[in-house]
């Protein structure tokens, strides 16, 4: 961790975006929280939908600034949106799980108080993760950037129609595509959508990412894994309109041109993530993904 757990003094509290069903739950980690002599900063929309009257609020791009560490309350899909602005500041992260699958979300809601006193008390391990970085380049000129943890996913849009691009990795050309479209993903995102679509599980500090094509017309275009430091460059390339899109985690959205260019790299800071000290890997993709079990 970029702080000792006893140096810790400031926690900044994220709760699941427009669920006020959390409330009893973030209350009862103020009070906990609180009774161990921290400081707390309560996520400004978390404090707003939940009606909770606390003295210390900051908007979620800005929390990271003030807090030595975050916990966050609800699935997986909070702890994306909460890396994406949080990695930046290089505070770590802690998932209470609210959520169905829990991949980054190591604490149940039924145990946060024990499993958060344990993590305080030092028995825990860090772990970095890749975060990417993206931009859409148009006529020369970038018109939109955003991090994702999990993955940066380019995709047909309404009609049901192929979308056409090419792929360079550090500016030499890979191939040419006709299919839905194609996704960049981390390790952490490669047991998200890339693996719905074909694409090989990566242990999540294995320095790598992988494209994975989306129903791809040539049947043998194929999953490829590249190194983190590669710089991935998307091209629209359909020289009729075509009707497509870029997303980033399945959060944040943008709407593509022909000729348009999608540039990802590895972000500057990694996301931090704490997990408690009995953590297995192996172990949580068995009980996620359900393997060995019989049917």
């Amino acid at each position: 961790m970029s702080k000792k757990i006893s140096a810790l003094k400031t926690i900044g509290l994220i709760g699941k975006y427009g669920d006020p069903q959390i409330a009893p739950i973030v209350a009862r980690l103020i009070e906990f929280l609180q009774g161990r002599g921290l400081t707390v900063l309560l996520e400004q929309s978390t404090a707003e939908i939940l009606a909770l009257r606390h003295p210390h609020t900051r908007p979620l791009a800005a929390i990271g600034r003030d807090i030595d560490l975050a916990v966050v309350v609800g699935g997986d899909g909070t702890m994306l949106s909460a890396a994406r602005n949080i990695a930046g500041f290089k505070v770590p992260m802690i998932g209470v799980n609210l959520g169905r699958l829990g991949f980054l979300t190591d604490i149940a809601a039924d145990h946060m108080l024990e499993g958060l006193a344990t993590i305080l008390d030092g028995d825990f391990k860090t772990e970095e993760r890749l975060l990417l970085a993206a931009e859409v380049v148009r006529d020369g000129q970038v018109v939109y950037s955003c991090n994702a943890f999990n993955d940066v996913v380019i995709n047909k849009g309404a009609l049901a129609r192929l979308i056409e691009f090419e792929t360079h990795v550090n500016g030499e050309f890979v191939n040419s595509t006709r299919a839905d479209g194609v996704i960049v993903a981390t390790p952490t995102g490669s047991t998200a959508y890339a693996l719905s679509a074909g694409g090989p599980i990566l242990h999540p500090t294995l320095p790598a990412m992988v494209l994975v094509p989306i129903c791809p017309h040539t049947l043998s275009d194929r999953p490829i894994a590249v190194s983190s430091d590669s710089r991935i460059e998307i091209v629209m390339t359909s020289t009729s309109s075509q009707s497509a899109h870029v997303t980033f985690d399945g959060q944040a959205n943008y709407s593509l041109h022909d000729r348009d260019r999608v540039r990802v790299q590895r972000a500057a800071t990694p996301v931090i993530l704490v997990h408690p000290s009995q953590r297995d890997h192996y172990e949580v993709l068995r009980a996620k993904l359900h393997w060995g079990e019989k049917f």
